[in-house]
């Protein structure tokens, strides 16, 4: 190849990068990948997660590609969601059964690792993780994700999932590092998320997410899908009462939950 043509061929790819990479093509592909079927976040992450053959194709395409945003990769990205839709319009991917889903997090936790330092703060987590993910495996829960001081959890009901989430409490309860004791906020929702992957996504999984934050300086919060299809007996075995929600006058508006949502907070009563 002579120099001349050297020179042009290297300038044709420069102009294809310099194009793939503005702000503005990506952010058409993008808007373009909105309209698509399938679900336009997909190649992130979280959707790339887990078995499947359009998700392994995903992670290679990510990883063999820039992580700088790039109109090739999204226009890949795209196809790959497409294909991916395709095959759970078939059976293959969607969730169609309620789940309990489960968010935690530990109050006050940000603030006392500034000063704990990040060795004392890696012992508590750990501590931490046993004391919680364990009584929720026990029974029948699913760690989705771990989300740095808290855990994202599935369960197949409800009343697995509030025994889970009082068994947790009780062990938590017992877990002190350097003078500190975790205390820990719960939301419990029923719904049906979409699975995608090893994830679950949806307004569902939002929804929990939303009623912990209900859940302030250390409550147990469960909406009224969820608390609706808790037995009798769960509730009366672990001496449990529902209280309505009622946001303060000063706190902040829940968004992203769906108008007239209710909410309850778990009270456990002393034993006696």
């Amino acid at each position: 190849m002579s120099p001349s043509a050297r020179e042009a061929l290297r300038a044709v790819v420069d102009t294809a990068r310099t194009v793939n990479r503005t702000d503005r093509v990506v952010d058409a592909v993008r808007t373009l990948r909105g309209v698509l079927p399938g679900d336009p976040t997909f190649g992130d992450p979280l959707s790339t997660a887990g078995p499947g053959t359009a998700r392994l194709v995903a992670r290679v395409t990510d990883r063999l590609q820039s992580e700088e945003p790039g109109a090739a990769k999204e226009v890949s990205l795209g196809a790959l969601q497409v294909w991916q839709a395709l095959l759970e319009r078939t059976g293959r991917g969607r969730g169609e059964r309620d789940v309990t889903i489960v968010f935690t997090d530990l109050v006050g936790f940000s603030t006392w690792s500034l000063s704990a330092g990040d060795a004392t703060t890696l012992i508590l987590l750990k501590q931490v993780a046993r004391a919680v993910e364990r009584p929720m495996q026990d029974r029948g829960g699913h760690i989705v994700k771990r989300l740095g001081d808290g855990v994202m959890a599935v369960f197949p009901s409800a009343d697995n999932a509030v025994g889970a989430v009082f068994d947790a409490r009780d062990a938590l309860a017992r877990v002190t590092v350097d003078g500190y004791t975790p205390r820990m906020r719960v939301g419990i929702h029923t719904g049906r998320p979409r699975a995608v992957g090893s994830d679950w996504l949806g307004v569902d999984v939002t929804v929990s997410a939303r009623v912990m934050q209900a859940g302030a300086d250390g409550n147990v919060m469960i909406s009224s899908a969820a608390l609706d299809t808790v037995s009798p007996e769960v509730l009366a075995a672990l001496r449990l009462s529902a209280k309505p929600y009622r946001r303060g006058l000063f706190s902040p508006k829940l968004d992203g939950v769906p108008e007239g949502l209710r909410i309850n907070r778990l009270v456990q009563a002393p034993e006696r």
